[in-house]
């Protein structure tokens, strides 16, 4: 019967006579095919299932993890880059950040030397105004040296964490945590710096002060802190860093009361020359930087 396989004379079977119109030659070569040259194992037929798995979740243009999480992820990251720039311009609202970093060498040494000698400043306080098209503006930090930059603080930030670990390893103190907890703590200190200047600029009746200009402002005490901190690993008198920690504290004490003055006097115009009580609070901003430098200044 045609279905039914031939046994022969040796044992073996042989395939069936091949359905009506088939040839044999063709049936015995999709036969050959459906095995393994080796092995004897049979052939999957059809494509790979892994490759149609990665076709599924990875295949260009219409895979899953492409057009799917692509699409996620594009409207993740938008709308977080959304959120910060309108953050950044609620709060930097009328700012131009690039102002703060337009110095020069000559402006970085001039300021520097204001922030540790201000009783050697010649000439005003005031910072220089220019009328421009949308009204009046203040010249940037390169021609003036009275006006606040932000390249100064962080660079004085920055130098001042790592005097630290330098001072703590020679103190034999130094470990992984060290530079971490100097870290935080010299932000604790700017942050304290600028709630100090903005309660009391508060107080005085001049709130409206640029956020920008009390940060930068708060940062140059990181001047004098930093200078302490390497007299302290150069000398070996245990008096001398605190000697100049004592001068720079007043020094920044001084230059903080002036630049203060000149924001009430000059910039805001909110000031009542006769209150007693503006004086207080001016002399209690410039005493708070003594025990404030001693904080920062000690390891």
């Amino acid at each position: 019967m045609s279905g039914n396989p031939r046994i022969i004379p040796n044992g073996g079977f042989a395939p069936s006579a091949p359905p009506w119109g088939q040839s044999a030659s063709s049936s015995y070569s999709a036969a050959y095919n459906d095995f393994e040259p080796q092995g004897g194992m049979p052939r999957q037929s059809g494509s790979n299932p892994a490759n149609a798995f990665n076709d599924v979740f990875y295949g260009a243009g219409s895979g899953f993890i492409k057009s799917g999480l692509g699409v996620y992820g594009n409207k993740i990251l938008g709308s977080g880059r959304e959120y910060v720039q309108s953050n950044m311009s609620r709060y930097l609202s009328g700012h131009d950040l690039q102002y703060y970093f337009q110095v020069n060498d000559q402006y970085v040494k001039n300021k520097v030397k204001v922030v540790l000698f201000p009783f050697l400043h010649k000439g005003h306080w005031t910072r220089i105004a220019e009328q421009v098209a949308g009204g009046l503006t203040y010249k940037p930090p390169r021609y003036d040296i009275n006006a606040p930059d932000l390249y100064i603080p962080i660079m004085a930030f920055a130098t001042y964490i790592i005097l630290c670990g330098i001072a703590q390893g020679l103190l034999g103190k130094f470990t992984s945590d060290v530079m971490g907890a100097k870290f935080t703590k010299a932000l604790v200190g700017w942050a304290a710096e600028v709630v100090l200047l903005r309660c009391s600029l508060y107080a005085l009746g001049s709130g409206d002060a640029p956020i920008l200009d009390v940060v930068a402002y708060s940062g140059y005490a990181f001047v004098g802190v930093s200078f302490a901190i390497l007299f302290r690993i150069l000398s070996s008198y245990w008096i001398v860093p605190w000697v100049v920690g004592l001068w720079t504290g007043l020094c920044m004490a001084i230059f903080l009361v002036k630049t203060m003055k000149r924001i009430l006097f000059a910039e805001v115009r909110s000031y009542d020359r006769d209150s007693s009580r503006h004086h207080y609070l001016l002399l209690f901003m410039g005493v708070v930087q003594l025990p404030l430098f001693f904080w920062l200044g000690s390891l």
